[in-house]
């Protein structure tokens, strides 16, 4: 071997030493580094929750950044102030974009300015009773079958763009009084029919059911149904803070980060 040969062989035999070298030396780093980006997505860091709606959810918000009411005056307000109070560190987002009076088709129409183009890791709905109503009072288009086909393809939609967003179906819930009790077993057999297509795309779209029916019928046993919602559609404060209780209940079972 000629001695040009020898010092070539040399030189690549120390260059890949160096290479090793300075591998075995990130390698430390670049677990830890992996360890870090596993514990922060764990912890659900930089979370995004928006909450949708109609009134219930709208809470008489402001549409600026008005941060004394941004987030309205109700369930989705108790809980965005509890999660932002005991996580300061978490970088958590909230955003509500409830709007009164709303129902399923009004979702549909606005659906990717005020849900897509916002990219929430977790979206949370509430949406029927306005359905109901307008079906009680002669609008034969807000048929049961209507709610369901609408609401399925918001959900196909949003799993289709946000593949990763955590789904959150509230189910919607009357109690008997004011001019809900003058109706009663019609508001009944239509909300009822609302509760169980909730129930059916919450299993079909792996979304955390929110049975607030269920913890309003249970509430009544301690205070009157007026105590808690005072027009039979609208909670009382009461009942907002029972319905943020069953709603972090829920969804703590699924996020852990949140307890």
């Amino acid at each position: 071997m000629t001695n040009e040969k020898r010092n070539n062989s040399r030189r690549k035999f120390l260059e890949n030493t160096i290479v090793l070298a300075g591998m075995a030396t990130m390698a430390p780093r670049l677990l830890s580094a992996r360890t870090f980006v596993k514990k922060a997505e764990s912890d659900h860091n930089g979370y995004t929750f928006l909450f949708q709606g109609d009134s219930i959810t709208d809470g008489n918000r402001t549409r600026n950044n008005d941060w004394n009411h941004v987030m309205g005056h109700g369930y989705q307000f108790i809980i965005a102030s509890k999660l932002w109070y005991d996580f300061p560190k978490k970088g958590f987002h909230f955003y509500n974009r409830g709007i009164s009076g709303n129902k399923v088709t009004d979702l549909a129409s606005r659906w990717q300015k005020d849900t897509i183009e916002l990219k929430p890791d977790l979206l949370s709905i509430l949406i029927g009773v306005n359905d109901t109503s307008a079906f009680i009072n002669g609008n034969k288009e807000f048929t049961a079958e209507q709610y369901e086909t609408g609401y399925n393809a918001l959900l196909q939609e949003t799993k289709k763009q946000l593949p990763n967003v955590q789904l959150v179906l509230c189910e919607p819930f009357i109690l008997p009084v004011g001019k809900v009790k003058e109706r009663w077993d019609e508001y009944l057999g239509e909300i009822e029919k609302k509760q169980e297509i909730v129930r059916r795309l919450s299993v079909k779209h792996n979304a955390i059911l929110v049975e607030f029916q269920k913890a309003f019928n249970n509430a009544i046993s301690k205070a009157p149904a007026a105590y808690w919602i005072w027009d039979g559609i609208h909670p009382m404060p009461a009942g907002h803070e029972l319905m943020a209780r069953e709603w972090m209940r829920q969804v703590s079972k699924k996020l852990k980060s949140i307890k």
